[in-house]
Order: C-alpha cells, then structure tokens, then sequence
C-alpha cells in the first residue's frame, strides 16, 4: 500500500477540517452546498447559529465569567442579576441569545425539501424561489429569550444596540416577537428578535460584536454581550 504524499496531505488537510467559519453575510454556491449537504446528511452538520446561555449556576454565568459586562449602572447591576436570576422584583432577564443568518434558514429549508423526498441543489436554493423566504443579504438575526416580565406589553421596553465601530450605538432595522410568549408563575416568558446590519456598522463578518441589552427594569443598569460571528456560518 503507497503512503501518502506531503503534497497529498496537504492538500487532505483543509477537506478533513471542514469549512472555516465565519458568518456569511451573503450566501454562496460552496457554502450553500455544504449547509444542504449537512442537512441531508452527506456530511457533517455546518454551525449555522451561535447561541450564549445566559443562565445563573452556581453563582456564575452558564457561558461564561465573562459573557456578560455591565454597559451602564457598573458592578453592582451584575451582582445583583448574579444573586438574583429569578427574582421578578428586580425586573426580567435575559435567558438566552441565539444569532443566525442566511445559512440558519437554508438549512431548515433543505431540512424540509428532504422530508418531503425533494432534493435540494445549491444552484436551486440561490434561486429567487428560496432566496426570497430568507434574510436579505447583510442582514443578522438575534433572537432573545427573556423571563419575568411583568406584562406582555413590556417587552416593548427593551432597549438592544450593537456596538459599531467607534463605540457608536446601531438601532436594529427591525424588531419583532415569537408567538411563544406565555405567563409562568405569574410573569412573561418569550422570545425577542432583532435584525442588524453588522457590516454597515463597520463590523467584519468573523469579529466578535457586543449586544448592548437594557430590559424594561426602572434602573440604570444596562449590559454587554459578546457575540462571536466567527462561530457559526
């Protein structure tokens, strides 16, 4: 049996490794191709959403010491979230992020073409057909799960930025809500999204981004949450 060239492994190396990551902003025909290939199975599954635990154990952040900084209202405003995570009184918090893009969508889309005996091509799935049930392109989307609020119509006052380059405060384009709001225990539970334009803000596609987060709390507390692009296609 002939052992493999240097040139061979060279050249097998980057196949075995898989895709480099990094949010696609704008879906190609090798990406396209390898989100629908994990989808049905040919290969192994491409990270198409990143999503940060926002969760207390243990006095301490399930994502992290450092998943979430204080923006505004200094130390105290985590000492408290970090000793309180489900007090209602201290008003709701964050439970979970999860950020995704054009990929995201495709493979749900190749998900269902497989479940109905259809097969998917890349060149198909960059049609106008598909195209146009996804994102735009630029876009990024961040869904936020939140718990104890006080009333439906408060989730009205959350207040999320991304921090652009400079340090300046980027609106999202848009925002919305999932229909899986429901009252447990008394408050609200549901999930959040907002969509950005990462790029316009001066931010790159494989960088890690800060999500500026007040909730409807009377306080001066607001915090910092990093998201890593690099993590997910």
């Amino acid at each position: 049996m002939r052992k493999p060239t240097l040139m061979a492994l060279l050249t097998l190396m980057p196949l075995l490794a898989g895709p480099a990551l990094a949010w696609v902003p704008e879906l190609e025909e090798t990406t396209a191709k390898n989100v629908i290939d994990g989808a049905y199975g040919r290969r192994a599954t491409v990270p198409t959403f990143l999503t940060v635990d926002l969760g207390v154990k243990d006095g301490q952040f399930v994502a992290g010491p450092n998943a979430v900084t204080a923006f505004a209202g200094g130390p105290a405003c985590l000492d408290g979230w970090l000793a309180a995570p489900t007090d209602p009184t201290a008003g709701s918090r964050p439970a979970a992020l999860t950020v995704s893009g054009q990929a995201d969508q495709l493979f749900f889309q190749a998900q269902d073409a497989r479940d109905s005996f259809k097969n998917l091509s890349a060149k198909d799935a960059l049609g106008e057909e598909y195209a146009n049930k996804r994102l735009p392109s630029g876009e990024l989307r961040v869904d936020m799960n939140v718990r104890g609020l006080p009333s439906e119509l408060a989730r009205n006052a959350y207040l999320v930025r991304l921090k652009g380059k400079d340090g300046a405060l980027v609106a999202p384009l848009r925002s919305t809500y999932v229909s899986d709001f429901k009252q447990d225990g008394g408050t609200w539970t549901g999930t959040l999204v907002y969509y950005f334009e990462p790029l316009k803000a001066g931010l790159g596609a494989g960088a890690k981004v800060e999500l500026l987060v007040k909730t409807e709390a009377d306080t001066d507390c607001a915090y910092s949450v990093t998201l890593d692009l690099s993590k997910f296609q």
